[in-house]
C-alpha cells in the first residue's frame, strides 16, 4: 500500500530508491536491478546526471542518432537526432539524400526577438498610469543595467518595453511588454531576471509618483516571467526543383506526386484533425535536434502550436505550390535556440552534438532545426501521398515487435528476410514468430 514520506528530498539516492521499490514493487530487488543497470559506471559523469533535476534514482536512455547528407545553404551537415520513434531518422536521412541532388536547402533567419512580460493589477486612472510609464521607462531600463551589461557588450539586451492594456479582458489587467535581444543564449534567466526588476522599480516608484492618489498607487505585481510565444524569433527554410526533377517513384509521374503534395499540404491548412497529425510529424524532426542540443523541446513544441493557430485556426506549419513549373515547400515558424548556457555547456552528449554541427550560434541551430523539420515532413508527405504511410513506418517497427517478444538473432534473421516482401503487421509478426518457434519444437 502506498504511504507518504516526510523529507525524501534530504535522503541519498540509495535510500529514495530503497523506500520506493519497497513501497509500490512486488519484487523489490529487481525494481533495483533494473533502475541501478542505467547509472553509469563513470561516477564524475553519473554525479553530473544526477545533479541535473531533483530527487533522481536513475537515467532514462533514448537512442541517439543521426541523419547525414543534409546540405543547408551550400554546407554540409550530418543531424544528431535523440529519439525514440521508429523511421524518423530514417525518413529526414532519405529527404535529406533527395534534396542533396537537388540543391539542399535553403534558409534564412527572419528575426531573433524574444519576449517577457510583467502582469500586474491596477484600478486607478488609465491616463495617470501611461504618465506614469512613460515617465519611469527609462530607469526601468537603467535599474536593470547591472543584469543587462555583459549581454549588451555582446550586442543583445532590452530592445523596448511598452505598457498594454488589458482590462477588456480582465478588469485592472495590465502588462508591462518587454521585448529582448539574448544572441546565443536561450535567455530564460536573462529575461526573468530583467523583467523582476522591473517589476520592483514600476511598484516601488508609483508609490512617490505626483498624480497618485493613495488608492491609486496600489500597484499590484501578479507575475514576472518570460513567454514561450516568440512570433518574431522567426526562421525559414525551403526546397525547390523542377516539378519534372521531383520524379523518383516509377509509379508516380512527377507532375502527379507535386500535384498530390500540394494538395496534400492545402488539407493541412485548412483541416485542424489534419494538421496536428501534420504538425506532429515537423516536430517529430524539431524535437529530435532540440533535445540532442541540449534545448527546451517542451517550450519549442508549445510555440510552434500557438503559431500554428495564429490567425484563429490552427494549421499547418508548412506550405507548397507549384509555379511557372517550379515546385517549393517551405516552412517558416519560431524557434527560440541557445547554444550557450544551460546544458550545452554541461551533457557530454550536447556538447557532441553541437561539434557535429560545426558548433552553430543560435541563429545557425535555428536554422538546421528548422530544416530537420520541413525535411521529416516532406518523407512523411511523399510516403502518404504514394506508397502510404504504413509500408516504412511497419518496416522499421518491425525490430521493436521482435524484441518485444525477446526474439533470438536467429530468430530476428529469419523473420526480417521474412517481412521484406511482406506487409507488416503486430498480428502478421506474432504470427510468424509462433510459427516460427512451433518448428523449431
Amino acid at each position: 500500500m502506498s504511504k507518504s514520506i516526510a523529507g525524501f528530498s534530504k535522503l541519498s539516492k540509495s535510500k529514495k530508491i530503497d523506500w520506493m521499490v519497497e513501497t509500490y514493487f512486488s519484487n523489490a530487488e529487481q525494481a533495483k536491478t533494473v533502475l541501478k543497470q542505467y547509472w553509469n559506471t563513470n561516477e564524475k559523469l553519473q554525479t553530473l546526471h544526477d545533479e541535473f533535476i531533483e530527487n533522481t534514482i536513475t537515467n532514462y536512455y533514448l537512442p541517439l542518432g543521426v541523419a547525414p547528407n543534409f546540405l543547408i545553404n551550400d554546407t554540409l551537415y550530418t543531424i544528431p537526432m535523440a529519439i525514440e520513434e521508429s523511421s524518423v531518422v530514417a525518413a529526414a536521412s532519405k529527404a535529406a539524400k533527395f534534396w542533396l541532388d537537388r540543391g539542399g536547402f535553403k534558409t534564412t533567419v527572419i528575426s531573433t526577438t524574444k519576449i517577457g512580460q510583467v502582469h500586474f493589477m491596477y484600478h486607478g486612472d488609465k491616463d495617470i498610469l501611461k504618465n506614469y510609464f512613460n515617465h519611469i521607462k527609462s530607469q526601468l531600463i537603467e535599474d536593470a543595467k547591472p543584469i543587462t551589461k555583459n549581454m549588451e557588450k555582446r550586442g543583445g539586451g532590452i530592445l523596448d518595453i511598452e505598457l498594454r492594456d488589458k482590462t477588456n479582458e480582465i478588469d485592472d489587467y495590465y502588462q508591462l511588454h518587454a521585448s529582448f535581444e539574448t544572441l546565443d543564449a536561450m535567455g530564460a534567466n536573462f529575461i526573468n531576471s530583467c523583467l523582476e526588476q522591473f517589476a520592483k522599480t514600476f511598484k516601488t516608484e508609483a508609490l512617490t509618483f505626483d498624480g497618485f492618489n493613495d488608492e491609486e498607487k496600489q500597484i499590484q505585481i501578479v507575475m514576472s516571467i518570460l513567454s514561450n510565444y516568440v512570433p518574431e524569433c522567426l526562421v525559414r527554410a525551403e526546397v525547390s526543383c523542377k516539378v519534372e526533377d521531383l520524379t523518383e517513384n516509377e509509379n508516380i509521374s512527377a507532375e502527379e506526386f507535386a500535384t498530390k503534395f500540394v494538395q496534400a499540404v492545402n488539407i493541412a491548412e485548412i483541416e485542424p484533425y489534419r494538421a496536428v497529425t501534420h504538425n506532429k510529424g515537423i516536430m517529430n524532426g524539431i524535437d529530435a535536434v532540440v533535445l540532442a542540443t541540449g534545448n527546451d523541446f517542451r517550450a519549442i513544441e508549445a510555440c510552434a502550436h500557438a503559431y500554428a493557430s495564429r490567425n484563429g485556426r490552427y494549421s499547418s506549419l508548412s506550405h507548397a505550390k507549384v509555379e511557372n513549373g517550379m515546385f517549393t515547400f517551405w516552412i517558416e515558424m519560431p524557434l527560440a535556440l541557445g547554444t550557450v548556457g544551460g546544458l550545452t555547456g554541461l551533457h557530454p552528449l550536447v556538447k557532441l552534438s553541437l561539434e557535429l554541427l560545426h558548433y552553430p550560434n543560435a541563429k545557425e541551430l535555428m536554422q538546421i532545426v528548422a530544416v530537420a523539420g520541413l525535411a521529416q515532413n516532406f518523407a512523411a508527405l511523399r510516403s502518404l501521398t504514394t506508397t502510404g504511410i504504413q509500408q516504412g513506418h511497419m518496416k522499421m517497427h518491425l525490430m521493436n515487435i521482435l524484441n518485444q517478444f525477446e526474439a533470438t538473432n536467429d530468430e530476428k534473421l529469419i523473420l526480417t528476410e521474412q517481412f521484406k516482401n511482406q506487409t507488416v503487421s503486430h498480428s502478421a509478426v506474432v504470427e510468424a514468430i509462433e510459427t516460427l518457434r512451433s518448428k523449431s519444437n
